[in-house]
């Protein structure tokens, strides 16, 4: 293929590689998107997921909210695919100085991956919203109803959700990564989900989009695969 054979000299010849990914970088880990045809937005709730997954909504209906949450967001058995082994790989031999992720899934982490910026948090960090009390996932997924602290406080996931501001440390550090690379890879993302979605516009270097479906992107980038990210960087080497 090609592609293939063009992204692998990308690849090569350079060396401050940024991966910028969304949600269908884990749909082949079986973890379900937002927007694709099968995705959480098509399906049928109560309320639509948009709004469950916003702030005001956590703290008026939070019981509510920690049900979808459980059900949905939760994919605990889910185990990183060939795109985030090969960017773990892509990492560890000097290729590829940070992988930022619109994810909150932590499998770039589990994968191997050491510089990830988690734009929108992650379901494996939880705090407690009176002491700040740190939890793990499993505390929030063995849980009924409103997990609670010990001292009483609701416990929160470390997620950004609608109505919130992105946190602004991990905001720089992208951007400063973005601006630095000589190729940004962008993939499994519809980049529809401002503002991390506007941070591709830093990018000085090359511009590739591995994408299933067409991106805003795909008329300034330097090379388009229109392939399940997975399937692409399984045939790609370091």
């Amino acid at each position: 293929m090609e592609q293939i054979a063009q992204l692998q000299k990308q690849i090569n010849e350079s060396s401050r590689i940024v991966f910028f990914g969304g949600a269908g970088v884990s749909t082949e880990s079986g973890i379900p998107d937002f927007r694709s045809v099968d995705g959480l937005y098509h399906q049928s709730y109560q309320y639509p997921p948009e709004t469950i997954l916003s702030g005001s909504f956590f703290f008026q209906q939070t019981e509510e909210f920690f049900r979808f949450y459980r059900a949905k967001m939760l994919c605990l058995d889910a185990k990183p695919n060939a795109a985030h082994k090969k960017l773990a790989e892509l990492e560890a031999a000097g290729k590829l100085t940070a992988v930022v992720t619109q994810n909150i899934d932590g499998l770039h982490q589990a994968a191997g991956s050491k510089c990830v910026y988690e734009l929108h948090g992650s379901v494996h960090r939880n705090y407690c919203l009176k002491c700040g009390k740190f939890f793990d996932v499993k505390t929030i997924a063995e849980s009924q109803g409103i997990p609670r602290c010990e001292c009483g406080g609701i416990i929160k996931p470390d997620v950004v959700l609608y109505e919130e501001s992105l946190d602004g440390a991990t905001l720089t550090g992208a951007t400063a990564a973005i601006a630095q690379a000589d190729l940004l890879i962008i993939g499994g993302t519809s980049l529809a989900v401002y503002p991390a979605a506007g941070l591709v516009q830093y990018c000085r270097g090359k511009i590739t989009v591995i994408n299933k479906t067409p991106t805003q992107m795909d008329g300034n980038a330097d090379l388009l695969i229109n392939s399940p990210i997975g399937e692409i960087f399984s045939q790609i080497s370091c």
